[in-house]
Protein backbone atom coordinates (compact mmCIF):
# COMPACT_ATOMS: atom_id res chain seq x y z
CA UNK A 1 0.00 0.00 0.00
CA UNK A 2 1.47 3.33 -1.03
CA UNK A 3 2.14 5.84 1.74
CA UNK A 4 1.31 9.51 1.40
CA UNK A 5 1.68 12.74 3.36
CA UNK A 6 -1.05 15.34 3.61
CA UNK A 7 0.47 18.78 3.00
CA UNK A 8 -2.70 20.82 2.72
CA UNK A 9 -6.22 20.29 4.02
CA UNK A 10 -9.22 22.13 5.34
CA UNK A 11 -8.47 23.76 8.70
CA UNK A 12 -9.98 22.12 11.75
CA UNK A 13 -11.12 25.57 12.88
CA UNK A 14 -13.65 25.60 10.03
CA UNK A 15 -17.01 23.88 10.36
CA UNK A 16 -17.15 20.53 8.62
CA UNK A 17 -20.26 21.62 6.70
CA UNK A 18 -21.36 25.20 6.07
CA UNK A 19 -24.81 26.42 7.04
CA UNK A 20 -26.13 26.97 3.53
CA UNK A 21 -28.64 25.35 1.23
CA UNK A 22 -27.97 21.62 1.00
CA UNK A 23 -26.51 21.77 -2.50
CA UNK A 24 -24.10 24.57 -1.54
CA UNK A 25 -22.77 23.35 1.81
CA UNK A 26 -19.34 22.75 0.32
CA UNK A 27 -19.14 26.38 -0.88
CA UNK A 28 -18.72 29.76 0.82
CA UNK A 29 -20.76 32.91 0.26
CA UNK A 30 -17.80 34.66 -1.30
CA UNK A 31 -17.47 35.46 -5.00
CA UNK A 32 -14.79 33.71 -7.11
CA UNK A 33 -11.48 35.49 -6.54
CA UNK A 34 -12.65 37.26 -3.37
CA UNK A 35 -9.91 37.82 -0.79
CA UNK A 36 -12.10 36.96 2.19
CA UNK A 37 -11.76 33.25 1.56
CA UNK A 38 -7.96 33.49 1.44
CA UNK A 39 -7.87 35.62 4.61
CA UNK A 40 -10.14 33.10 6.35
CA UNK A 41 -7.74 30.27 5.48
CA UNK A 42 -4.73 32.15 6.82
CA UNK A 43 -6.47 32.92 10.10
CA UNK A 44 -7.93 29.41 10.53
CA UNK A 45 -4.55 27.80 9.83
CA UNK A 46 -2.90 29.99 12.49
CA UNK A 47 -5.61 29.12 15.03
CA UNK A 48 -4.97 25.43 14.32
CA UNK A 49 -1.19 25.69 14.50
CA UNK A 50 -1.28 27.56 17.80
CA UNK A 51 -3.94 25.26 19.27
CA UNK A 52 -6.36 28.11 19.96
CA UNK A 53 -9.66 26.84 18.58
CA UNK A 54 -11.32 26.36 21.98
CA UNK A 55 -10.11 29.77 23.20
CA UNK A 56 -10.90 31.95 20.19
CA UNK A 57 -13.79 34.43 19.99
CA UNK A 58 -14.41 35.86 16.52
CA UNK A 59 -16.08 39.28 16.24
CA UNK A 60 -17.67 39.95 12.86
CA UNK A 61 -19.71 43.11 12.06
CA UNK A 62 -21.83 44.19 9.10
CA UNK A 63 -20.53 43.71 5.54
CA UNK A 64 -19.11 40.65 3.80
CA UNK A 65 -17.12 39.99 6.97
CA UNK A 66 -20.39 39.12 8.73
CA UNK A 67 -20.35 35.71 7.06
CA UNK A 68 -17.38 34.62 9.19
CA UNK A 69 -19.63 32.98 11.75
CA UNK A 70 -20.85 30.55 9.09
CA UNK A 71 -17.31 29.18 8.69
CA UNK A 72 -15.21 29.52 11.86
CA UNK A 73 -15.93 26.79 14.38
CA UNK A 74 -14.98 29.02 17.32
CA UNK A 75 -16.83 31.41 19.60
CA UNK A 76 -18.64 33.94 17.43
CA UNK A 77 -20.21 37.30 18.22
CA UNK A 78 -21.85 39.46 15.58
CA UNK A 79 -21.40 43.20 16.20
CA UNK A 80 -23.32 46.21 14.96
CA UNK A 81 -21.86 48.11 12.02
CA UNK A 82 -18.47 49.57 12.98
CA UNK A 83 -18.61 48.39 16.60
CA UNK A 84 -16.46 45.26 16.36
CA UNK A 85 -13.48 46.80 18.16
CA UNK A 86 -15.72 47.92 21.04
CA UNK A 87 -17.37 44.49 21.26
CA UNK A 88 -13.93 42.84 21.09
CA UNK A 89 -12.78 45.03 23.97
CA UNK A 90 -15.73 43.91 26.07
CA UNK A 91 -15.23 40.24 25.18
CA UNK A 92 -11.52 40.35 26.01
CA UNK A 93 -12.04 42.13 29.30
CA UNK A 94 -14.82 39.74 30.29
CA UNK A 95 -12.81 36.68 29.20
CA UNK A 96 -9.13 37.69 29.43
CA UNK A 97 -7.90 34.15 28.72
CA UNK A 98 -9.66 34.08 25.35
CA UNK A 99 -8.12 35.03 22.02
CA UNK A 100 -10.38 37.73 20.60
CA UNK A 101 -10.20 38.44 16.87
CA UNK A 102 -11.97 41.41 15.28
CA UNK A 103 -12.48 40.89 11.54
CA UNK A 104 -13.61 44.02 9.67
CA UNK A 105 -13.90 45.50 6.21
CA UNK A 106 -12.92 49.01 5.15
CA UNK A 107 -16.45 50.35 4.97
CA UNK A 108 -16.90 49.14 8.53
CA UNK A 109 -13.60 49.85 10.29
CA UNK A 110 -12.52 52.99 8.42
CA UNK A 111 -15.93 54.68 8.16
CA UNK A 112 -18.59 54.21 10.84
CA UNK A 113 -16.11 52.37 13.07
CA UNK A 114 -13.29 54.95 13.00
CA UNK A 115 -13.81 56.10 16.58
CA UNK A 116 -13.96 52.55 17.94
CA UNK A 117 -10.77 51.37 16.25
CA UNK A 118 -8.79 54.50 17.16
CA UNK A 119 -9.71 54.35 20.82
CA UNK A 120 -9.23 50.58 21.11
CA UNK A 121 -5.77 51.03 19.59
CA UNK A 122 -5.02 54.02 21.79
CA UNK A 123 -5.89 51.99 24.89
CA UNK A 124 -3.66 49.19 23.67
CA UNK A 125 -6.41 46.60 24.06
CA UNK A 126 -5.00 43.09 23.90
CA UNK A 127 -6.98 42.11 20.81
CA UNK A 128 -6.10 41.21 17.22
CA UNK A 129 -7.72 43.10 14.34
CA UNK A 130 -7.75 41.95 10.73
CA UNK A 131 -8.71 44.80 8.43
CA UNK A 132 -9.80 43.68 4.95
CA UNK A 133 -9.22 46.63 2.60
CA UNK A 134 -10.75 46.16 -0.83
CA UNK A 135 -11.34 49.90 -1.37
CA UNK A 136 -15.11 49.56 -1.75
CA UNK A 137 -18.37 48.71 0.01
CA UNK A 138 -18.74 45.19 -1.32
CA UNK A 139 -21.89 43.73 0.20
CA UNK A 140 -24.19 46.71 -0.35
CA UNK A 141 -23.53 47.33 -4.02
CA UNK A 142 -20.23 49.13 -4.44
CA UNK A 143 -20.47 52.54 -2.79
CA UNK A 144 -17.32 54.56 -2.20
CA UNK A 145 -15.42 53.58 0.95
CA UNK A 146 -12.93 55.71 2.90
CA UNK A 147 -10.21 53.68 1.18
CA UNK A 148 -11.51 54.07 -2.40
CA UNK A 149 -8.66 55.27 -4.64
CA UNK A 150 -8.62 58.66 -6.33
CA UNK A 151 -10.33 58.37 -9.69
CA UNK A 152 -11.87 55.00 -8.80
CA UNK A 153 -15.50 54.74 -9.85
CA UNK A 154 -18.21 53.52 -7.51
CA UNK A 155 -21.99 53.77 -7.33
CA UNK A 156 -21.63 56.97 -5.29
CA UNK A 157 -18.67 58.33 -7.32
CA UNK A 158 -19.70 57.46 -10.89
CA UNK A 159 -17.12 59.90 -12.32
CA UNK A 160 -14.37 58.74 -9.99
CA UNK A 161 -13.34 59.78 -6.50
CA UNK A 162 -12.26 63.42 -6.38
CA UNK A 163 -9.92 65.07 -3.91
CA UNK A 164 -12.10 68.18 -3.89
CA UNK A 165 -15.35 66.36 -3.24
CA UNK A 166 -14.56 63.14 -1.34
CA UNK A 167 -11.04 63.81 -0.07
CA UNK A 168 -8.10 61.44 -0.01
CA UNK A 169 -8.11 57.69 0.71
CA UNK A 170 -7.73 56.98 4.43
CA UNK A 171 -4.55 55.12 5.37
CA UNK A 172 -5.41 53.26 8.56
CA UNK A 173 -1.99 51.81 9.42
CA UNK A 174 -0.35 55.21 9.10
CA UNK A 175 -3.11 56.77 11.18
CA UNK A 176 -2.78 54.25 14.02
CA UNK A 177 1.02 54.42 13.89
CA UNK A 178 0.73 57.96 15.28
CA UNK A 179 -0.56 56.47 18.54
CA UNK A 180 1.70 55.30 21.35
CA UNK A 181 -0.07 52.13 22.43
CA UNK A 182 -0.26 49.75 19.41
CA UNK A 183 2.32 46.96 19.50
CA UNK A 184 2.14 45.69 15.93
CA UNK A 185 0.80 47.25 12.70
CA UNK A 186 1.47 45.79 9.27
CA UNK A 187 -0.06 46.10 5.81
CA UNK A 188 0.04 43.05 3.56
CA UNK A 189 -1.69 42.08 0.32
CA UNK A 190 -3.26 39.11 -1.47
CA UNK A 191 -2.08 40.06 -4.96
CA UNK A 192 -0.08 36.86 -5.65
CA UNK A 193 1.28 33.79 -3.89
CA UNK A 194 4.37 35.59 -2.62
CA UNK A 195 2.25 38.30 -1.02
CA UNK A 196 -0.11 35.70 0.45
CA UNK A 197 2.80 33.86 2.11
CA UNK A 198 3.96 37.13 3.67
CA UNK A 199 0.40 37.82 4.80
CA UNK A 200 0.32 34.43 6.52
CA UNK A 201 3.37 35.37 8.60
CA UNK A 202 1.77 38.67 9.60
CA UNK A 203 -1.46 36.94 10.62
CA UNK A 204 0.44 34.51 12.81
CA UNK A 205 2.47 37.26 14.48
CA UNK A 206 -0.63 39.33 15.23
CA UNK A 207 -2.40 36.43 16.92
CA UNK A 208 0.74 35.27 18.71
CA UNK A 209 1.15 38.78 20.17
CA UNK A 210 -2.21 38.37 21.84
CA UNK A 211 -1.29 34.93 23.16
CA UNK A 212 1.73 36.58 24.80
CA UNK A 213 -0.46 39.37 26.16
CA UNK A 214 1.50 42.13 24.42
CA UNK A 215 -1.39 44.38 23.42
CA UNK A 216 -3.03 45.75 20.29
CA UNK A 217 -2.15 44.28 16.89
CA UNK A 218 -3.69 45.10 13.51
CA UNK A 219 -2.98 43.62 10.10
CA UNK A 220 -4.37 45.48 7.12
CA UNK A 221 -4.93 43.11 4.18
CA UNK A 222 -5.27 44.55 0.67
CA UNK A 223 -7.82 42.25 -0.91
CA UNK A 224 -9.35 41.81 -4.37
CA UNK A 225 -13.09 42.29 -4.95
CA UNK A 226 -13.56 41.11 -8.58
CA UNK A 227 -17.37 41.29 -8.70
CA UNK A 228 -17.77 44.88 -7.50
CA UNK A 229 -14.65 46.03 -9.34
CA UNK A 230 -16.09 44.38 -12.47
CA UNK A 231 -12.85 42.49 -13.15
CA UNK A 232 -11.81 38.91 -13.59
CA UNK A 233 -10.13 37.34 -10.53
CA UNK A 234 -6.76 37.48 -12.33
CA UNK A 235 -7.16 41.16 -13.21
CA UNK A 236 -8.34 41.94 -9.67
CA UNK A 237 -5.20 40.41 -8.17
CA UNK A 238 -3.11 42.38 -10.64
CA UNK A 239 -4.91 45.57 -9.61
CA UNK A 240 -4.07 44.87 -5.96
CA UNK A 241 -0.40 44.43 -6.84
CA UNK A 242 -0.02 47.30 -9.28
CA UNK A 243 -2.54 49.96 -8.18
CA UNK A 244 -3.56 49.50 -4.56
CA UNK A 245 0.00 49.15 -3.30
CA UNK A 246 0.89 52.53 -4.81
CA UNK A 247 -1.66 54.21 -2.54
CA UNK A 248 -1.32 51.77 0.36
CA UNK A 249 2.37 50.79 0.54
CA UNK A 250 3.06 47.41 2.09
CA UNK A 251 5.22 47.07 5.14
CA UNK A 252 5.49 47.11 8.92
CA UNK A 253 4.40 50.40 10.46
CA UNK A 254 4.93 49.40 14.09
CA UNK A 255 6.62 46.39 15.64
CA UNK A 256 7.39 46.46 19.33
CA UNK A 257 6.88 42.76 19.89
CA UNK A 258 10.48 42.19 20.98
CA UNK A 259 10.46 44.93 23.62
CA UNK A 260 6.81 45.00 24.66
CA UNK A 261 5.98 43.85 28.16
CA UNK A 262 2.84 41.75 28.70
CA UNK A 263 -0.10 43.80 29.85
CA UNK A 264 -0.82 43.43 33.56
CA UNK A 265 -3.47 40.89 34.46
CA UNK A 266 -6.90 42.43 35.05
CA UNK A 267 -7.97 42.97 38.62
CA UNK A 268 -10.24 40.22 39.90
CA UNK A 269 -13.89 41.11 40.13
CA UNK A 270 -15.12 42.12 43.55
CA UNK A 271 -17.40 39.58 45.25
CA UNK A 272 -21.05 40.53 44.95
CA UNK A 273 -21.40 40.91 48.70
CA UNK A 274 -18.65 43.57 48.70
CA UNK A 275 -20.42 45.89 46.24
CA UNK A 276 -22.40 47.84 48.90
CA UNK A 277 -19.17 48.49 50.84
CA UNK A 278 -17.30 49.63 47.72
CA UNK A 279 -20.14 51.98 46.79
CA UNK A 280 -20.35 53.20 50.38
CA UNK A 281 -24.02 52.29 50.67
CA UNK A 282 -23.84 49.55 53.26
CA UNK A 283 -25.45 49.96 56.68
CA UNK A 284 -23.59 52.58 58.65
CA UNK A 285 -21.59 53.94 55.68
CA UNK A 286 -21.94 57.69 55.80
CA UNK A 287 -25.11 57.38 57.84
CA UNK A 288 -26.95 55.58 55.01
CA UNK A 289 -29.27 52.68 55.63
CA UNK A 290 -29.86 49.91 53.10
CA UNK A 291 -33.19 48.34 52.44
CA UNK A 292 -35.50 50.45 54.60
CA UNK A 293 -38.69 48.36 54.97
CA UNK A 294 -41.75 49.71 53.19
CA UNK A 295 -45.32 48.63 53.68
CA UNK A 296 -46.52 49.86 50.28
CA UNK A 297 -45.03 49.57 46.79
CA UNK A 298 -43.31 52.75 45.66
CA UNK A 299 -43.04 54.09 42.10
CA UNK A 300 -41.82 57.68 41.91
CA UNK A 301 -41.33 59.06 38.40
CA UNK A 302 -39.62 62.40 38.93
CA UNK A 303 -38.86 65.11 36.37
CA UNK A 304 -36.44 67.84 37.49
CA UNK A 305 -36.22 70.80 35.11
CA UNK A 306 -34.81 74.31 34.90
CA UNK A 307 -32.07 76.42 33.36
CA UNK A 308 -28.50 75.20 33.08
CA UNK A 309 -26.65 76.40 36.17
CA UNK A 310 -29.59 75.89 38.54
CA UNK A 311 -28.31 72.51 39.71
CA UNK A 312 -30.95 70.46 37.90
CA UNK A 313 -28.72 67.48 37.20
CA UNK A 314 -27.14 67.53 40.66
CA UNK A 315 -30.59 67.47 42.27
CA UNK A 316 -31.41 64.38 40.22
CA UNK A 317 -28.12 62.76 41.17
CA UNK A 318 -28.73 63.35 44.88
CA UNK A 319 -32.17 61.75 44.59
CA UNK A 320 -30.72 58.72 42.79
CA UNK A 321 -27.77 58.33 45.19
CA UNK A 322 -29.96 58.61 48.25
CA UNK A 323 -32.54 56.24 46.78
CA UNK A 324 -29.88 53.65 46.06
CA UNK A 325 -28.55 53.98 49.60
CA UNK A 326 -32.09 53.43 50.88
CA UNK A 327 -32.28 50.13 49.01
CA UNK A 328 -34.61 51.35 46.28
CA UNK A 329 -34.44 50.56 42.59
CA UNK A 330 -33.20 53.75 40.92
CA UNK A 331 -32.28 55.36 37.61
CA UNK A 332 -31.07 58.82 36.60
CA UNK A 333 -31.08 60.05 33.01
CA UNK A 334 -29.88 63.60 32.16
CA UNK A 335 -30.97 65.71 29.20
CA UNK A 336 -29.55 69.14 28.46
CA UNK A 337 -28.77 71.56 25.67
CA UNK A 338 -25.30 72.53 24.46
CA UNK A 339 -25.14 75.70 26.57
CA UNK A 340 -23.11 75.63 29.78
CA UNK A 341 -25.35 78.22 31.43
CA UNK A 342 -28.93 79.40 30.84
CA UNK A 343 -29.71 76.59 28.40
CA UNK A 344 -32.57 74.21 29.01
CA UNK A 345 -31.85 71.28 31.27
CA UNK A 346 -33.84 68.45 32.80
CA UNK A 347 -33.37 64.95 34.11
CA UNK A 348 -35.45 61.84 34.67
CA UNK A 349 -35.30 60.06 38.04
CA UNK A 350 -36.98 56.78 38.96
CA UNK A 351 -37.26 55.62 42.58
CA UNK A 352 -39.22 52.52 43.42
CA UNK A 353 -39.49 49.13 45.01
CA UNK A 354 -39.79 47.28 41.68
CA UNK A 355 -37.04 47.01 39.05
CA UNK A 356 -36.88 50.03 36.73
CA UNK A 357 -38.31 49.10 33.34
CA UNK A 358 -37.19 52.32 31.63
CA UNK A 359 -35.14 55.32 32.82
CA UNK A 360 -37.28 57.64 30.68
CA UNK A 361 -39.95 59.60 32.55
CA UNK A 362 -42.62 60.69 30.09
CA UNK A 363 -45.49 60.88 32.61
CA UNK A 364 -44.03 62.17 35.89
CA UNK A 365 -45.90 61.94 39.17
CA UNK A 366 -43.46 64.47 40.65
CA UNK A 367 -42.38 67.61 38.77
CA UNK A 368 -39.68 69.85 40.23
CA UNK A 369 -39.73 72.99 38.08
CA UNK A 370 -37.02 75.52 38.89
CA UNK A 371 -38.27 78.07 36.35
CA UNK A 372 -41.46 79.05 34.56
CA UNK A 373 -40.54 77.72 31.07
CA UNK A 374 -39.96 74.28 32.56
CA UNK A 375 -43.27 74.43 34.41
CA UNK A 376 -45.11 75.28 31.21
CA UNK A 377 -43.32 72.59 29.23
CA UNK A 378 -43.76 69.65 31.60
CA UNK A 379 -46.87 70.45 33.65
CA UNK A 380 -49.30 68.95 31.08
CA UNK A 381 -47.54 65.56 31.39
CA UNK A 382 -47.89 65.29 35.20
CA UNK A 383 -50.28 62.50 36.15
CA UNK A 384 -53.45 63.44 38.05
CA UNK A 385 -52.82 63.31 41.76
CA UNK A 386 -49.10 63.99 41.26
CA UNK A 387 -47.01 66.67 42.97
CA UNK A 388 -45.66 69.86 41.42
CA UNK A 389 -42.89 71.79 43.19
CA UNK A 390 -42.49 75.23 41.61
CA UNK A 391 -39.79 77.82 42.20
CA UNK A 392 -41.81 81.04 42.23
CA UNK A 393 -44.08 83.35 44.20
CA UNK A 394 -47.26 81.99 42.64
CA UNK A 395 -48.48 79.69 39.91
CA UNK A 396 -48.90 81.58 36.60
CA UNK A 397 -52.58 82.22 35.96
CA UNK A 398 -52.76 80.12 32.81
CA UNK A 399 -50.96 77.14 34.34
CA UNK A 400 -53.61 76.12 36.84
CA UNK A 401 -54.44 72.47 37.36
CA UNK A 402 -56.72 71.38 40.19
CA UNK A 403 -56.00 67.67 39.74
CA UNK A 404 -52.41 67.89 41.04
CA UNK A 405 -50.93 68.94 44.40
CA UNK A 406 -48.74 72.02 44.49
CA UNK A 407 -45.93 73.34 46.65
CA UNK A 408 -44.96 76.80 45.46
CA UNK A 409 -42.10 78.59 47.16
CA UNK A 410 -39.42 81.10 46.04
CA UNK A 411 -36.68 78.50 46.52
CA UNK A 412 -34.00 80.60 44.84
CA UNK A 413 -34.77 83.61 47.04
CA UNK A 414 -34.68 81.44 50.14
CA UNK A 415 -31.26 80.16 49.07
CA UNK A 416 -30.11 83.73 48.43
CA UNK A 417 -30.95 84.57 52.04
CA UNK A 418 -28.55 81.76 53.02
CA UNK A 419 -25.83 83.41 50.96
CA UNK A 420 -25.97 81.57 47.62
CA UNK A 421 -28.96 81.58 45.22
CA UNK A 422 -27.55 78.56 43.35
CA UNK A 423 -28.47 76.39 46.35
CA UNK A 424 -32.17 76.77 45.47
CA UNK A 425 -32.16 73.24 44.08
CA UNK A 426 -31.27 71.80 47.49
CA UNK A 427 -33.89 74.00 49.22
CA UNK A 428 -36.43 72.43 46.85
CA UNK A 429 -35.03 68.98 47.65
CA UNK A 430 -35.58 69.61 51.37
CA UNK A 431 -39.17 70.66 50.68
CA UNK A 432 -39.78 67.48 48.72
CA UNK A 433 -38.26 65.37 51.53
CA UNK A 434 -40.55 66.94 54.11
CA UNK A 435 -43.60 66.54 51.90
CA UNK A 436 -42.98 62.99 50.65
CA UNK A 437 -41.32 61.35 53.64
CA UNK A 438 -39.68 58.88 51.22
CA UNK A 439 -36.01 59.38 52.09
CA UNK A 440 -34.52 59.93 55.54
CA UNK A 441 -32.49 63.02 56.37
CA UNK A 442 -29.47 60.82 57.12
CA UNK A 443 -29.66 59.11 53.73
CA UNK A 444 -29.89 62.39 51.79
CA UNK A 445 -27.14 64.00 53.87
CA UNK A 446 -24.85 61.04 53.15
CA UNK A 447 -25.59 61.36 49.40
CA UNK A 448 -24.75 65.05 49.56
CA UNK A 449 -21.46 64.27 51.28
CA UNK A 450 -20.53 61.84 48.49
CA UNK A 451 -21.41 64.20 45.66
CA UNK A 452 -20.39 67.62 47.00
CA UNK A 453 -16.63 67.74 47.58
CA UNK A 454 -16.27 71.40 48.57
CA UNK A 455 -16.53 71.89 52.34
CA UNK A 456 -18.05 75.35 51.87
CA UNK A 457 -20.71 74.08 49.49
CA UNK A 458 -21.47 71.03 51.62
CA UNK A 459 -22.12 73.19 54.68
CA UNK A 460 -24.25 75.53 52.58
CA UNK A 461 -26.27 72.63 51.11
CA UNK A 462 -26.87 71.20 54.56
CA UNK A 463 -28.38 74.53 55.65
CA UNK A 464 -30.36 74.67 52.40
CA UNK A 465 -31.76 71.22 53.07
CA UNK A 466 -32.94 72.31 56.52
CA UNK A 467 -34.39 75.52 55.06
CA UNK A 468 -36.39 73.55 52.50
CA UNK A 469 -37.85 71.25 55.13
CA UNK A 470 -38.85 74.21 57.27
CA UNK A 471 -40.50 76.10 54.42
CA UNK A 472 -42.55 73.03 53.53
CA UNK A 473 -43.95 73.01 57.07
CA UNK A 474 -45.13 76.60 56.93
CA UNK A 475 -48.29 77.52 55.04
CA UNK A 476 -50.52 75.32 52.97
CA UNK A 477 -49.73 73.74 49.70
CA UNK A 478 -51.12 76.00 46.99
CA UNK A 479 -53.93 74.73 44.84
CA UNK A 480 -54.21 76.12 41.36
Amino acid sequence: MASYTITHQKAASFYERYLRRSENQHQTHYCPGCGHGVAHKLIARTIDELGLQDRTIFISPVGCSVFAYYYFDVGNIQAAHGRAAAVATAAKRAHPDSIVVSYQGDGDLAAIGTAEIIHAANRGENITVFFINNAIYGMTGGQMAPTTLLGQKSTTTPFGRSVWNEGYPLRVCELLAALEAPVYLERVALGDNKQIMKAARAVRRAIDNQVKGLGFSLVEILSPCPTIWKMTPVDAQRWVREEMTKVFPLGVFRDRTEKAEPRPAPQPEAPLEDIPRLLEIENGAGGAAVGEPRAEPLDLRIKVAGFGGQGVLLLGQILAEAGMAAGLEVSWLPSYGPEMRSGTSHCHVRLGTAPVDSPLVSRPNVLMALNEPSLRKFLPAVTPGGWVFYNGQAVPEDCGRDDVRWLVRPFTELADELGEPRAGNVVMLGAWMETSGVLSEETVAAALARLVKSKRWLELDQRALWCGRETAKTGDSQAA
